[in-house]
């Protein structure tokens, strides 16, 4: 359980993709007070999202908003990666939730895969707060990222032993813009791989950055609980 005292589990940020898992995370909210969610459309999502969906991220956020604990807008973005996407409609997609967090004054968790220009050019165009989740672009980029005042999440492929690109990225971002993440169930760290990602394999992303930052893991994982807190607004 999430409220059991032995857990190493502090808190714990769910992000929603579709209507399905916003209400799952909407429902959970309500059982556990360590417990936050998001809601939103994942661009993968683009082919399914109904016609009303703008009415329906309303409806949702009046749900939310009677937890007491939404705290993003996401994950939403931009992916190419597959055949067959609609980059018009996942552009509208991302756009207008991008207004939509900013006119309710929350963060956004932002998924962008073989998308970076464009999904820079709307970053750049709102400047919503939020951050860009399971970065996998450049150190150059993350740099363009946090000075547009969001921060870089992390995940378990930190710790992969060929990713010279991620590591490089750790050691540019400045520890107050760091994140770290499961992107559950994926990216499980070495010596998991292979396995569900779960929270507390976060420790070994810790010890990597730590690594990489000359800082101690332990002191790496507060930083990182701070800044969540402050980009989520949890107390």
């Amino acid at each position: 359980m999430l409220t059991d005292p032995e857990s190493p589990i502090d808190k714990l940020v769910h992000a929603a993709t579709d209507v399905e898992s916003s209400e799952f995370g909407i429902e959970v909210a309500k059982k556990y007070p360590n417990f936050y969610t998001s809601i939103g459309f994942h661009p993968e999502e683009e082919e399914n999202v109904p016609d009303d969906w703008e009415a329906q991220l309303e409806e949702l956020y009046k749900k939310a908003c009677v937890t007491g604990r939404l705290v993003a807008v996401g994950e939403i973005g931009l992916d190419y990666h597959y055949e067959g996407f609609n980059k018009n409609r996942q552009i509208r997609l991302f756009e207008e939730q991008v207004r939509f967090a900013i006119r309710m004054s929350l963060p956004v968790i932002v998924h962008c895969r073989d998308a970076t220009q464009d999904c820079m050019e709307i970053l750049k165009k709102y400047q919503p707060r939020g951050v860009m989740h399971c970065f996998s672009g450049s150190a150059e980029t993350a740099l363009e990222v946090v000075g547009l005042g969001m921060y870089v999440g992390f995940t378990g492929s930190l710790a992969f032993k060929n990713n010279k690109k991620g590591r490089a990225v750790m050691a540019a971002v400045p520890t107050d813009r760091i994140l770290f993440e499961t992107d559950c169930p994926y990216m499980a760290p070495p010596p998991y791989r292979g396995k569900r990602c779960e929270s507390y394999m976060i420790e070994e992303v810790a010890r990597v950055a730590g690594e990489i930052k000359g800082i101690d893991p332990q002191k790496m994982i507060d930083i990182t609980n701070e800044n969540a807190c402050r980009l989520f607004g949890i107390k």
